[in-house]
């Protein structure tokens, strides 16, 4: 037979109820007692039951995650992986798990948020995405279910708790890099105009460009997936162009590895040819050739800050909302160089 709570309290001195708050971590036991008795339980291998101790507490000591799109689609870009683990960190150290739940519709989407909050599996949710007209959303505000969004809310902006980078700032000054050496002909490639990160990192990219006096044109603007696959299907799209660009802007690491290997197939080279930048910072962006200029959002810092602000929601109903803005930093590498060193496409 186990170890049970009165075993590790007749070892420590005390009384069972006293074991049962020491492992709910109950503020009326002291810190040396507390100590003591964690200490014996470790020494006799005493594991207290998850299941019986979060339906007494009415927690299931769980987080809940929701991605956009598949997760074969969403797994592919290193940003999901690495804000997974700004997220489990601390959701570790709290003693929490995490529970994913992907869809390749927003309406599979709703339903896999659905089961988890009916069916009570988790305590709180956070979007790793923020788009427009989302039913995620909408059902989560509806049902008053503690939730936290990675990116800006559509709506309600401070009703909601949300960690972002100022994505229209950092728009605007990597494409600022971009015309400050010397470039005109400079294109953007991003997401969908559902999703508020290409939003806003597309504002500044317009910014930039009218404080310069060039033209915002509509067809220097290519909207894809996040993928690879998204930044070759651009590269076919702006390099048809009787004028094509000399520099891009781009919305994710992911897609400009896509762009640098299409331009290699069409003949142009990067940065001779074609200069680049692009956003995230995720460990391709140093290892893809030649390495990339990025804006570093810093992924970690951003799941780790919504996941501790929705831990602070979970425990404390009444915590007000947040607006946490992680700074950002742009990483200087080798895929731009100025536009008189760049030879004149035909």
């Amino acid at each position: 037979m186990g170890v049970t709570i009165k075993d590790v309290a007749k070892a420590a001195g005390v009384a069972p109820s006293t074991v049962s708050r020491v492992i709910a971590d109950s503020p009326r036991i002291s810190p040396a007692t507390k100590r003591k008795v964690k200490k014996i339980m470790k020494d006799m291998g005493y594991h207290p039951n998850a299941n019986a101790r979060n339906l007494a507490s009415r927690s299931t000591q769980s987080l809940g995650i929701v991605m956009p799109f598949s997760a074969d689609k969403s797994l592919q870009n290193p940003f999901f992986p690495e804000v997974l683990r700004g997220i489990s960190s601390i959701a570790h150290k709290q003693n929490y798990s995490i529970s994913i739940s992907t869809g390749e519709t927003d309406q599979e989407m709703l339903e896999g948020v659905e089961r988890m909050v009916y069916g009570n599996w988790v305590d709180g949710v956070i979007l790793l995405y923020s788009q427009v007209n989302d039913p995620v959303l909408q059902f989560l505000i509806e049902k008053d279910f503690p939730f936290v969004i990675i990116g800006k809310p559509t709506e309600r902006t401070d009703e909601i708790t949300h960690v972002d980078n100022n994505n229209i700032q950092s728009g605007s000054e990597i494409t600022k890099h971009l015309i400050d050496l010397g470039h005109e002909r400079i294109a953007f490639i991003g997401g969908s105009l559902d999703l508020m990160v290409t939003v806003d990192r597309l504002k500044g990219y317009q910014e930039a460009l009218e404080a310069a006096s060039l033209p915002f044109l509509e067809e220097y603007r290519v909207h894809t997936e996040f993928l690879k696959s998204g930044g070759r299907q651009a590269v076919h799209q702006l390099f048809r162009l009787p004028e094509p660009p000399t520099g891009l802007v781009i919305a994710d690491d992911l897609m400009a590895v896509g762009v640098i290997h299409m331009l290699e197939e069409l003949g142009l080279m990067v940065p001779e040819d074609v200069s680049i930048v692009s956003f995230n910072n995720v460990y391709l962006s140093e290892i893809t050739r030649p390495p990339l200029t990025t804006v570093d959002i810093k992924i970690f810092e951003l799941g780790y800050q919504a996941a501790r602000c929705l831990i602070e929601k979970v425990k404390h109903k009444e915590e007000p909302a947040k607006r946490i803005i992680v700074p950002y930093s742009v990483e200087h590498r080798l895929s731009t160089q100025k536009r008189e060193n760049i030879k004149e496409q035909a």
